[in-house]
C-alpha cells in the first residue's frame, strides 16, 4: 500500500480509503443492501492487514450501526494511533426539531453520539455531509472549530457542494481564525467529471485533499451496461446519479476494452484513472465482495498511459450536477 499526505495537512493516509456505508445492520436506516456485523468484519480486517489505514463512515449510515460495526472491528484489528477514522454530520438522526443539520446544537450532539458509537475519544476527520442552507455558515464553522479545540476531532472536511459554497466556508474560517476544512469528499468518476470545472481548481489552489465517493459510479464502470445488482435495483439515491446518455455507455465500453487489453479488471482501470489525477488523495471504495477490496488495492500499482487516459476521457459529455 502507498501513502500520501491528506491535502496540505501532515496526516498520512493510504491511497485507498475503505468506505463503510455497506456495513450496517439490516432494518436500521434505508440501505437494503447493507451487510451485518459478522459479514462486515472480514472486510475491515482484510483492509487493515493490507495496509489501508483510512476508513470512512457517517452517523446516518444504517442509523448509526455502521459506526458501531466499524468502531468495534477497528478496535479489534487495528492500532488506533495508526488509523485514520472519518465520519460525518448533517443527516437526520432523531425525530423532531434539531434532529439533523449543521446547527451548533446538532453538531455538538452528533459528535458525542458518533464517538460513543465508534468507541473512540476522537475522530481523525469530521466532515459535514452536505451544505445546510438553513444554518449560517458562521455558526457551523465556529461549532466545528470548537469540536477540534475540544480534542474530539483532529481535522475537518466537507462534502458535495458547489465551489462557491466551499470557497465561502474557507473564507469564513480564515477571516475568523477558525479551523478550516482540509478535505473535500465529492462525487467523481469517469461518468461524472463536473468537479473538474470549478471545485478541483479551488482545491488545488487552497491545498485541499480530495477523497471522492463513488469512484466506480456505483459499480457501473465494473460491469456491462445493462447488468444490474441487488444494490442498483434498491438504491434509490444511486438511481438519481447516472442517466442513460449514449456517451456513458461508450465510457463503460472503453473501460472494458482497456481492461481486456491489459489483462486487468475493469475496477482496476477505472480506479487507476481516478488515482492518476494529482488532486486526488484517496478515493473512497466500498467492498461487499473480497474481490472489490483486492481490485482497489491492486489499482494503486496500475499506471495508465497517456493514450489510455485519452481513450477513457474522450467520449465524455457534460452532465447535470448530481449528488448534492
Amino acid at each position: 500500500m502507498e501513502y500520501t499526505k491528506l491535502g496540505s495537512t501532515g496526516l498520512d493516509v493510504s491511497r485507498i480509503c475503505l468506505g463503510c456505508m455497506s456495513y450496517g445492520e439490516s432494518g436500521r436506516g434505508n440501505h437494503e443492501w447493507t451487510m451485518g456485523e459478522e459479514e462486515s468484519r472480514p472486510f475491515i480486517r482484510a483492509a487493515v492487514e493490507a495496509g489501508i489505514n483510512f476508513f470512512d463512515t457517517a452517523n446516518v449510515y444504517s442509523a448509526g450501526s455502521s459506526e458501531e460495526i466499524v468502531g468495534r472491528a477497528l478496535h479489534d484489528y487495528g492500532d488506533r494511533d495508526a488509523l485514520v477514522i472519518a465520519t460525518k454530520v448533517h443527516g437526520v438522526m432523531a425525530p423532531g426539531p434539531n434532529g439533523g443539520g449543521l446547527s451548533r446544537k446538532a453538531i455538538m450532539s452528533s459528535i458525542d453520539a458518533s464517538l460513543r458509537r465508534l468507541g473512540t475519544d476522537y475522530v481523525d476527520l469530521y466532515q459535514i455531509h452536505r451544505w445546510d442552507p438553513l444554518t449560517p455558515i458562521e455558526e457551523t464553522i465556529e461549532a466545528l472549530h470548537d469540536v477540534v479545540k475540544a480534542g474530539k476531532a483532529l481535522y475537518l472536511g466537507a462534502s458535495s457542494m458547489f465551489a462557491w459554497q466551499f470557497s465561502k466556508a474557507l473564507y469564513t474560517a480564515d477571516a475568523n481564525g477558525w479551523v478550516r476544512f482540509s478535505t473535500m469528499q465529492d462525487h467523481y468518476n469517469l461518468l461524472n467529471r463536473e468537479e473538474e470545472r470549478e471545485m478541483y481548481p479551488l482545491c488545488v489552489d487552497q491545498g485541499i485533499g480530495v477523497i471522492p465517493w463513488s469512484p466506480l459510479a456505483r459499480g457501473k464502470l465494473t460491469r456491462d451496461w445493462d447488468t444490474t445488482t441487488s444494490r442498483s435495483e434498491t438504491d434509490n439515491f444511486g438511481k438519481t446519479l447516472y442517466d442513460t446518455a449514449a456517451s456513458d455507455r461508450i465510457v463503460v465500453d472503453r473501460v472494458a476494452e482497456i481492461a481486456a487489453e491489459r489483462g486487468l479488471s475493469r475496477a482496476q482501470i477505472a480506479l487507476a484513472w481516478v488515482l492518476a489525477n494529482p488532486v486526488i488523495s484517496a478515493p473512497i471504495v466500498g467492498a461487499t465482495k473480497m474481490q472489490h477490496l483486492e481490485d482497489a488495492i491492486a489499482a494503486v500499482d496500475v499506471t495508465l498511459s497517456d493514450d489510455e487516459i485519452r481513450r477513457l476521457e474522450e467520449p465524455y459529455t457534460p452532465h447535470p450536477v448530481m449528488g448534492f
